[in-house]
């Protein structure tokens, strides 16, 4: 984790103490940054002794052959419209890796390692852990915290809100930028609010 990662994992955790949030769950993935950012905000909120929820499920979207990849030299290579599509867009799926890069962290899952993902299947996988996890928790009237990726909490946003396949690529989720959101008995949004904007 870099250190801009380090300070906006406290800076956050220190704008939800300032606004007095507190939670009863925190979900994140497996991956080691959304873990460490996870603790430093649950440090800041003085909640370290809360049930963290890890799952796959919130793992970073798999961007196949593009993973690791410089994005002016591909944008270069294949042209804007089209890196546009696989990064912003929601059905085009990235070249693919030649050979799977072993994962331990799937290992005792029983799920096969994507070798990319379109934005839709990023989606397709985090939607069993949100009805199943995170909405009965918010239905009983437990305030959640999920700490994830920008494109896994892009795909999050999209289904709360509803929004339409083809407006999904107007939409960002900025690294230390938390979405606050209110919700209806029905899991409707009644309220949206995104802190430490700039």
């Amino acid at each position: 984790m870099t250190a801009k990662g380090i300070a906006q994992g406290k800076e956050v955790g220190a704008e939800l103490v300032a606004r007095e949030f507190s939670f009863t769950d925190v979900h994140t993935s497996y991956m080691k940054r959304a873990i460490m950012t996870a603790d430093y905000i649950l440090e800041a909120l003085d909640q370290l002794y809360l049930p963290i929820h890890k799952t796959w499920r919130l793992n970073e979207r798999h961007y196949g052959a593009l993973s690791g990849l410089n994005k002016e030299a591909v944008k270069r290579e294949v042209g804007e419209q089209q890196l546009h599509a696989w990064r912003r867009g929601f059905f085009a799926v990235p070249p693919q890796l030649a050979h799977p890069a072993h994962d331990r962290r799937y290992d005792r899952l029983g799920v096969k390692e994507p070798l990319a993902e379109s934005l839709e299947m990023c989606l397709e996988r985090i939607l069993p852990y949100w009805q199943d996890q995170v909405a009965p928790r918010l239905l009983a009237g437990h305030d959640q915290l999920i700490v994830a990726h920008g494109s896994t909490l892009r795909a999050l946003v999209k289904y709360i809100e509803g929004i339409s396949d083809d407006q999904i690529d107007q939409v960002e989720v900025l690294n230390g930028q938390p979405i606050i959101y209110q919700f209806d008995d029905h899991l409707v949004p009644v309220h949206k609010e995104i802190l430490m904007e700039e």
